[in-house]
């Protein structure tokens, strides 16, 4: 897949597929509800970010050894099948700051059906109720080092 065609298949799912290396060494892998942010200046982007409990056990291994491999995947049939694989260095955040407008930008994502538009903001219940899960929170920004892309729809039915 292109640049173009990586951004808009990663900003049409919902769910990414986050491996990281477990105590034993072996990959330990999760499902995330993600949003896509803007890097700092001048840096590609934008970027995957995610929040989680802070005491689970993705993040101990990422405390451990902060890289992931990401995988976005679509498709139910083989000629269907699409996605992206990112291999990312990640950087945990703990500010509550940064935590509470992510799990708030995360609910609002995710709170409508795929092709409706979110609300604008969430309503006050379900605003205080991320506010009072930030503070077991952390914020994932997931920061690409390699990819790779595969697309089946554009093999033609030629395998």
């Amino acid at each position: 897949m292109s640049d173009t065609e990586v951004a808009a298949f990663i900003a049409g799912e919902r769910t990414v597929t986050c491996a990281t290396v477990g105590p034993r060494g072996w990959p330990h892998l999760m499902p995330l509800w993600y949003v896509l942010r803007d890097p700092p200046e001048g840096e590609p982007g934008p970027r995957i970010w995610a929040w989680t409990y802070a005491a689970s056990q993705k993040v101990r291994n990422l405390e451990r050894d902060p890289r992931a491999t990401l995988q976005v995947e679509a498709g139910e049939a083989y000629e269907e099948l699409q996605g992206v694989m990112l291999e990312c260095e990640v950087v945990i955040h703990g500010e509550l700051e940064t935590v509470a407008p992510l799990g708030e930008a995360i609910l609002l994502r995710n709170s409508v059906p795929r092709d409706a538009r979110p609300p604008d903001e969430l309503p006050t219940e379900a605003r205080e109720a991320v506010e009072a899960q930030a503070g077991k929170r952390v914020g994932l920004e997931f920061v690409e080092l390699r990819r790779a892309t595969w697309d089946h729809r554009k093999l033609g039915g030629v395998y």
